[in-house]
């Protein structure tokens, strides 16, 4: 103890020592205040990964489309005359060779009869001007006629035989004209209304009967956007698209209610010009329809098929995000912590984006819980959702070449 304080009465020496507690707990307290208490690190975060694979994904385009007639045909009347009897039952099926309308025959019957009459006239005045030439060719070498008789007789033998041949003619004119009175039906097909009442006086002004139209094949018509077009030929160009190798694909009808028709077709035609008032081009596929299920002028859903996208990266949709510089993913990296990658989105179908850029394979790639996340953040993985294959995915939709197909 100092000299000083050892001399000094007790009750001053206590003084002494709680002064110095108090500064010592002051000077305790002011760096307390100095220096906050350090907080614990935050916990991991769960999220759910998938594994990045690449793999080759078939791929589709889904078109609306407009069925048509591959043979649409007018019935009309080739003669004119008044229509007697309508003989078919209105939309109903029609076979090749059926009758569908009778005209008043009698005025066709009474000009063949006539042309008939005219032909068996010539014909008698073609036998008496054959004997004549007979008789008169051994005279005329004999020289007790003339050549002039001789001329005569033969002009005479040519003109009664064009007669002849005219008057055949004009027979065959009335027969086929009295045969245009039955009319029938040329095509299998489905058949249209009346155009014309039984009693009507036809003539070239309203000879338009009825139509009859095929039914199978089907054309089925769509149509394909020059920008669409364009980004096809780009995707096929960066390896991005492969068709098939004879690039043919392969057509699938879906009705009105959402079924698949039973029967696949093929693209058969491709309109090499481009339509500048829609912007498009027209493409049509030829389909099977024994069952005359599809009908003319019906709207269906036309999906090419047999197309794959190489090497493709597929993602649920929940797992690409979107900000001001473009779309972002989450990765978790080897250390177990968070990652943020930009990425260039392809097509998409229901949950999954095609990735074009920005994704390796074997990376692991945050689909649930990546909307807490935040660049280096601690994470734990709950659970690895499975990566859906390449059959689960056949129906994803991405456009394919469906102009290009058709016209190379």
């Amino acid at each position: 103890m100092h000299p000083r304080i050892r001399n000094c009465p007790r009750a001053v020496v206590w003084r002494t020592r709680g002064l110095l507690l108090v500064c010592a707990v002051a000077v305790a307290a002011l760096s307390a205040c100095g220096k906050p208490p350090e907080k614990p690190p935050p916990a991991p975060l769960d999220v759910t990964t998938l594994t990045v694979e690449p793999r080759d994904v078939p791929v589709s385009g889904v078109y609306v489309a407009q069925t048509q007639s591959s043979q649409a045909v007018n019935i009309q009347a080739r003669v004119s005359g008044f229509l007697d009897q309508r003989v078919y039952t209105e939309g109903a099926f029609v076979k090749k060779g059926q009758v569908l309308f009778r005209m008043d025959p009698k005025p066709f019957q009474v000009q063949v009869d006539a042309a008939a009459a005219a032909l068996q006239r010539n014909q008698a005045a073609l036998q008496v001007a054959t004997a004549n030439l007979n008789r008169t060719k051994p005279l005329a070498q004999k020289n007790a006629l003339s050549q002039k008789d001789l001329d005569d007789a033969q002009g005479q033998y040519e003109q009664s035989a064009a007669a002849v041949a005219q008057s055949q003619a004009q027979l065959e004119s009335a027969k086929l004209d009295l045969s245009y009175t039955v009319i029938s039906s040329p095509v299998d097909g489905v058949s249209s209304y009346a155009a014309v009442a039984d009693g009507t006086y036809v003539s070239p002004q309203n000879s338009q009967l009825t139509t009859v139209s095929v039914l199978s094949p089907m054309w089925v018509n769509f149509s394909l956007s020059e920008n669409e077009f364009q980004r096809i030929e780009n995707d096929i160009k960066a390896g991005r698209l492969r068709l098939p190798a004879d690039r043919r694909m392969i057509v699938e009808i879906e009705q009105v209610d959402g079924s698949v028709f039973p029967f696949t077709g093929r693209i058969t035609f491709a309109d090499p010009s481009y339509n500048p008032q829609t912007g498009t081009f027209l493409i049509r596929a030829t389909v099977d329809n024994p069952k005359g299920v599809l009908r003319p002028n019906q709207y269906v859903r036309a999906r090419l098929k047999g197309g794959v996208r190489p090497d493709a990266i597929l993602v649920p949709q929940r797992a690409v995000q979107q900000s001001g510089q473009g779309h972002f993913v989450w990765l978790v990296d080897k250390q177990g912590l968070a990652e943020q990658r930009p990425v260039v989105v392809g097509d998409w179908y229901q949950d999954n984006w095609f990735i074009n850029e920005g994704l390796q394979p074997g990376e692991q790639l945050v689909v649930d819980g990546g909307q807490r996340l935040s660049p280096g953040a601690k994470v734990v993985v709950k659970a690895r959702e499975a990566a859906k294959s390449a059959a689960a995915a056949s129906a994803a939709h991405a456009p394919v070449a469906a102009a290009s197909a058709a016209s190379r």
